[in-house]
């Protein structure tokens, strides 16, 4: 369902574009849109999380699978000038990692094959503020690059459980810090401006929360977990 949703949105986009680009008749959509000082809009999407890890000795890494997201939110866009913008997207953001561990970080240890296991499902309530850098208009295309930090509100953490992995409790941290880059095109339809875009998200902060035994073959050997990831998100102005 989601491959297929790619598809029509790309066959949507391309038609669109071929029509533009190719034909002799250009009527500008939308003239005025970008002559307002405050817009709004939403966006749907679609996201693919992992960790970057960093370790304290040689060992395997851990391994990441990951899953596919969704994402859904809300925009406020302020007219800089012709060029810039600063935009603000709140949203919430659903998905999910599965980490494997190698049986070296048990060696020595009772262990089974959930132990090897953990599942980290993060919910996040997501506070970018970017600025985003555009070229001349083109017809009814716009091209651009966006960039800025972004806060974000686990509300999967576990953060506050008194139980750690050896309750099967893997723990992140509630409160996290993102810088974030991507590209996108406004495409100015007869109704409004659909924007596909694409962005990724790099985390600032470590985002584990330790073990209460110090060589927990969970934690023990992390010197630092941070989450990066991508985002497609699809907007309406």
């Amino acid at each position: 369902m989601k491959y297929t949703l790619y598809l029509v949105c790309l066959l949507v986009i391309s038609q669109s574009v071929s029509a533009q680009l190719f034909s002799k008749e250009k009527i500008l959509n939308q003239e005025n849109f970008d002559k307002q000082r405050l817009t709004w809009g939403f966006f749907l999407g679609f996201n693919s999380y992992d960790f970057k890890f960093e370790y304290e000795q040689d060992l395997p890494d851990i391994l990441i699978e990951r899953t596919g997201g969704f994402n859904v939110g809300l925009i406020s866009d302020l007219r800089i000038n012709d060029y810039i913008n600063l935009r603000f997207e709140p949203g919430l953001i659903i998905t999910q990692r599965n980490l494997q561990y190698d049986p070296l970080y048990f060696q020595g240890l009772d262990f089974n094959d959930s132990d090897l296991l953990r599942e980290v499902k993060s919910t996040y309530i997501h506070f970018p503020l970017l600025v985003k850098f555009s070229t001349k208009r083109i017809n009814n295309f716009k091209p651009f690059i966006v960039g800025g930090f972004s806060t974000a509100l686990n509300l999967s953490s576990n953060q506050d459980n008194p139980e750690d992995n050896s309750g099967n409790e893997f723990r992140t941290k509630k409160n996290m810090l993102f810088y974030e880059l991507g590209f996108g095109i406004d495409i100015y339809l007869y109704w409004f401006k659909f924007t596909p875009s694409i962005r990724g998200v790099f985390a600032i902060n470590d985002e584990l929360i330790r073990d209460v035994d110090p060589n927990s073959p969970w934690t023990g050997n992390v010197q630092s977990m941070q989450t990066r990831g991508v985002f497609i998100n699809f907007t309406f102005q």
